[in-house]
């Protein structure tokens, strides 16, 4: 896991190793200064020895002007490899993330991969470099303030070796009590993440419903459940400052007592418990420290726990090497396909057996759950098989370059998804060089020209995050254009034409079989009206194609589709009805 974590490091490896060196040589400089501060009352203050006032104050002045150097390089060489290590980790979590399939994205949830690369990474950043600057000086600090002790003075260093222990094991209980309630806290920023996403993508429909009480109290559910587990971690660490206080006093006291009693019996100098008094003091914050380290090292392995998950995800599709980069037409055949979204679950596609040309216009129309949009999706291979073969051009899919793959099949999803930018640079996602004339070509094919003329700036009008300044038949008809400029040799719409009227619809239809002929056009619909004049239309029910033939023979051959029929024309037909075309 750490393994996998620090293989981001890279380029700033320099400066980490740098800032651990700057830090051990700040902490060298500021043990010494209570040595010669010793010096410096012993010799110099109490002796009256003007020279050796100025040779040793010369030389504390020295140490702390280099312990301010040292300390100075280290905390930015500390910040600059933490912030690097930082940016790499993200980069390499959403490279990873962009080559995942569906079924990857599937196991995690939209929230918990934004908490993952924000607040997880966060906390990273902040281990990291709390590890070059505290976790090195405190260890640090530590051994060379010991060996300064008891140097100085072997029998006076039994007083804080004994409160060593002590100190410890109270530490240890604290740690160990508060981590258990850190490692919970990452669940619960997943929940509050997704509490605000969810609001904020269906903002529209919780004012449509009045929901806004609902939703607050759902949101302060999430933030309440946060706020308590901070709090009983917070309540186990606020023993730290007590506890750390008790042992220091202790010390303090004991030292003064017997130190006392050795100076006056000519055993102690002056200078020597001054000094002794610092380094206990150095040693027992380092203790205290060494706490606090082990405690936010909680937090962050939490989270470089769950960043390892992200980027040790091995993705369910790979991209074969030397994939066949040509695709030779639109023909589609699938060959005893079954397919489950997960090992083990149940069949969504059951012995599908289904061959298509190229060129031809096939509808797909099947009741909520029936397995149309599965069955698409392996076209593209957002998804594999988990038995049998789909083919495009006469190929399995799984031998064809992903890249080339899915430009030459462009499908139209459900959820018509834009991006904030203007209308063109929204069209390009098609193809990032399509020229202005181009753009318009698709457009007009798509019949979104006739609403884009309207705008006040055309086709550099703004898109607004998600295109909520835009009605559904709009955002459909621009994604269909969109899809249309990379001039595939399968274009799939998924139900993409729902939320336009019924002679928009018959336009774009009949546009597509004058101007883009040659193109296989699979077209998945909940109205007969805009399937009926497919080449052939496919039948689906239960994950099984139940009938496939013209409009005409299903209405005399296919039980569900004469249903379906008679449901949509029911009383002498309704607004679905096709105009003539």
């Amino acid at each position: 896991m750490i393994k996998t974590i620090l293989k981001e490091l890279k380029q700033y490896k320099r400066p980490t190793i740098l800032g651990i060196i700057f830090t051990i040589l700040e902490v060298v400089f500021d043990v010494l200064i209570p040595y010669v501060i010793a010096r410096l009352i012993d010799l110099g203050i109490q002796a009256r020895d003007v020279a050796a006032i100025w040779k040793y104050g010369g030389i504390m002045v020295l140490l702390a002007l280099l312990m301010l150097a040292t300390g100075v390089a280290s905390g930015r060489c500390a910040a600059a490899a933490a912030g690097g290590f930082a940016t790499n980790v993200r980069a390499a979590m959403y490279r990873k993330i962009q080559k995942y399939s569906f079924a990857n994205i599937d196991r995690f949830t939209t929230a918990s991969l934004v908490t993952r690369m924000t607040t997880d990474v966060s906390n990273l950043q902040n281990a990291f470099q709390m590890a070059i600057r505290i976790g090195t000086r405190t260890p640090v600090m530590l051994v060379t303030a010991v060996v300064m002790c008891v140097i100085t003075s072997p029998s006076m260093s039994l007083i804080f070796l004994a409160a060593i222990p002590v100190l410890g094991i109270g530490l240890a209980f604290i740690h160990l009590y508060a981590t258990k309630y850190f490692r919970q806290a990452f669940q619960k920023y997943d929940a509050l993440n997704s509490s605000v996403e969810e609001n904020v993508a269906a903002a529209r429909v919780v004012k449509a419903y009045v929901r806004e009480d609902y939703e607050k109290e759902k949101f302060n559910r999430a933030t309440r459940n946060l706020r308590h587990i901070f709090e009983m971690a917070q309540k186990a660490i606020a023993f730290n400052a007590p506890l750390m206080n008790f042992v220091v006093f202790g010390c303090i006291l004991s030292l003064s007592w017997f130190g006392a009693k050795q100076i006056v019996g000519g055993r102690f100098t002056t200078g020597e418990l001054t000094s002794m008094f610092t380094y206990v003091m150095q040693i027992l914050i380092s203790l205290m420290m060494l706490s606090m380290i082990l405690v936010f090292s909680s937090m962050a392995l939490a989270g470089v726990r769950r960043i390892a998950e992200v980027l040790s995800e091995a993705p369910d599709l790979e991209n074969p090497k030397n994939g066949v980069k040509v695709i030779e037409d639109g023909s589609i055949d699938f060959d005893n396909v079954t397919f489950r979204y997960h090992a083990g679950g149940e069949p969504v596609l059951r012995d599908v057996d289904l061959h298509i040309r190229s060129g031809e216009t096939i509808g797909i129309i099947g009741g909520t759950g029936s397995g149309k949009s599965s069955l698409v999706g392996l076209l593209s291979r957002l998804y594999d098989v988990a038995e049998g073969s789909v083919k495009v051009g006469g190929r399995d899919v799984r031998e064809y370059d992903l890249t080339a793959l899915r430009n030459s099949v462009s499908v139209v999803l459900q959820k018509n998804v834009l991006f904030s930018g203007t209308v063109l640079s929204n069209l390009r996602w098609g193809k990032a060089d399509a020229t202005l004339e181009e753009c318009r070509a698709a457009c007009a094919l798509a019949c979104a020209d006739e609403f884009i003329d309207k705008l006040p700036d055309g086709y550099d009008s703004r898109v607004e995050q998600g295109g909520s300044n835009f009605s559904g038949g709009q955002k459909q008809r621009l994604c269909i254009a969109r899809a249309l400029l990379k001039s595939p040799k399968i274009l799939v719409l998924d139900d993409s034409t729902s939320a336009v009227d019924t002679a928009t619809d018959a336009r774009i239809r009949r546009a597509f079989r004058t101007v883009i002929p040659d193109t296989t056009k699979i077209i998945i619909a909940q109205r007969i009206a805009s399937v009926r004049d497919a080449d052939r239309i496919i039948v689906m029910d239960d994950g099984k194609i139940t009938g496939f033939d013209t409009h005409e023979n299903l209405l005399r051959t296919n039980p569900l589709y004469q249903e379906i029929y008679e449901m949509q024309t029911r009383d002498g037909g309704d607004f679905d009805e096709p105009q003539a075309v």
